[in-house]
């Protein structure tokens, strides 16, 4: 076997330029599929990483996100007093209620999206210890104070610390920058959320967050919540909640990216063909000695298999390598489920890499085995007829 394989291998640096040129077409083809695999999963990363599985958050039943949602003030009194809820020092619960909107700002390209306004409640940073105030300070309760995350000053035009916004009638001072790390919070604005109701003339909250003294205890919590008749919310962890945000997003980049893999997969996989049929067709010689020699049907098939496998691989690391550079490029783009704007980055992982590899092999595969077996039914007389 290892005879076979370094004569598969011997023969595809004998044909530098074929074998160049096909193994870059299939690494365009592993580079596409890798790149929207990568895309998705950074994607969904940002979004569970956004939320903590100690956390659960309360929106209106029937809604999918908090823009949609409104929790009714008194409801959101009856959730802080769950047993299940954990307490601070002071014996208060910890527990944020939260409103959210979207406000349409400026991006440095010229363009405009939504971006989401978080009010935030005494204890929101609290119970997000990823969102860190890295220039500046918090908002101080009862004023005209917002902060940024990282995401929206790299983005939008016009939001750096110091800066003043203009929205709901209100003019907005700019007192601090934060870092959330690769999660959603990086794409928001955060300001009192008092403040938010009274300008944006909103009567209940979009959620309630909720830190639960065990996380064990959620499913509990869960029943009583959505069973009690005086509550018309729905309760999620907060990872989960976040990740259903993705879903539409999501599916909508892998049929878009799985569309475009198949059709310039099928280019590849006639592109390794020719070649095949090519080093089929220059070696009939070759193919007749090596049969005389004693070489079975079985082991020519598996050496020109094994050589359209190497030259699937080769394709695969070269897609894979340039995909990899995509790791350092931020994606900006508009969610389709919360109509804001969200920054991600590309994420690759040990799943995704053995995924592109043997997509490649794959391709490999399929562009090798007509040429192969036309190989190994190759008749000896004749083969040798051809010297």
């Amino acid at each position: 076997m290892s005879l076979l394989f370094f004569y598969s291998l011997r023969n595809l640096a004998t044909r530098k330029m074929t074998t160049a040129l096909t193994a870059l077409g299939m690494g365009l083809v592993v580079f596409v599929f890798a790149s929207v695999l990568m895309l998705t999963e950074g994607l969904e990363k940002t979004l569970v990483s956004t939320g903590s599985p100690d956390n659960a958050v309360a929106i209106r039943k029937s809604a999918d996100t908090e823009v949609q949602s409104s929790v009714e003030r008194a409801e959101a009194d009856i959730l802080t007093t769950e047993p299940e809820v954990a307490l601070n020092g002071a014996g208060q619960p910890m527990a944020a209620k939260e409103v959210v909107v979207l406000m349409v700002l400026s991006k440095r390209s010229g363009t405009r999206s939504n971006v989401v306004l978080r009010g935030m409640d005494t204890d929101s940073l609290a119970l997000r210890p990823q969102v860190r105030v890295v220039l500046g300070r918090p908002p101080q309760p009862g004023s005209t104070e917002i902060m940024v995350g990282q995401s929206v000053v790299r983005d939008f035009s016009g939001v750096n610390l110091g800066a003043s916004l203009s929205f709901a009638a209100r003019t907005w001072r700019v007192v601090g920058v934060f870092d959330a790390g690769n999660t959603g919070f990086s794409s928001e604005i955060w300001g009192d959320g008092r403040q938010f109701m009274q300008a944006f003339r909103r009567q209940s909250y979009s959620s309630v967050l909720l830190r639960l003294r065990d996380p064990s205890l959620f499913s509990r919590l869960k029943e009583r919540v959505e069973h009690d008749p005086r509550l018309t919310v729905q309760l999620e962890r907060e990872p989960a909640f976040y990740a259903k945000q993705s879903e539409m997003l999501a599916k909508f980049l892998r049929i878009l990216g799985l569309s475009l893999t198949v059709i310039f997969s099928v280019g590849a996989v006639v592109g390794a063909m020719i070649t095949m049929f090519s080093a089929v067709a220059g070696r009939t010689a070759e193919i007749g000695t090596l049969r005389a020699l004693g070489f079975s049907r079985g082991a020519i098939l598996a050496a020109f298999l094994m050589e359209s496998l190497l030259l699937g691989g080769l394709g695969g690391l070269i897609g894979l390598g340039a995909a990899s550079l995509l790791l350092s490029v931020s994606v900006s783009t508009t969610n389709f489920q919360t109509f804001a704007e969200l920054a991600f980055r590309f994420t690759l992982t040990p799943a995704i890499a053995a995924e592109s590899i043997g997509f490649s092999l794959v391709m490999g595969l399929v562009g090798g085995i007509i040429p192969s077996v036309r190989a190994a039914r190759m008749n000896l007389v004749e083969a040798l007829r051809e010297d």
